[in-house]
């Protein structure tokens, strides 16, 4: 397992954990994050992603919550 902000730009990633706060873990699901899920990183840096078919962008903190 490594953090999402790990992951190789265009290699498919399974999420097997989504870390931090109760809150933080929320909102990173309700944008897609969910452990099963698959996410492809697009751009790294401040990370934008692919998941659930959609483009999201996350910061750097936030991705390094992301399990892979």
């Amino acid at each position: 397992m490594m953090p999402l902000t790990l992951a190789s730009v265009g290699e498919e990633n399974m999420i097997k954990k989504v870390g931090g706060s109760p809150e933080t873990r929320k909102f990173l699901e309700s944008l897609g994050f969910v452990a099963g899920g698959s996410v492809t990183v697009v751009i790294a840096g401040n990370v934008i992603v692919n998941v659930k078919e959609s483009r999201v962008a996350v910061s750097k903190e936030m991705a390094a919550k992301i399990m892979v």
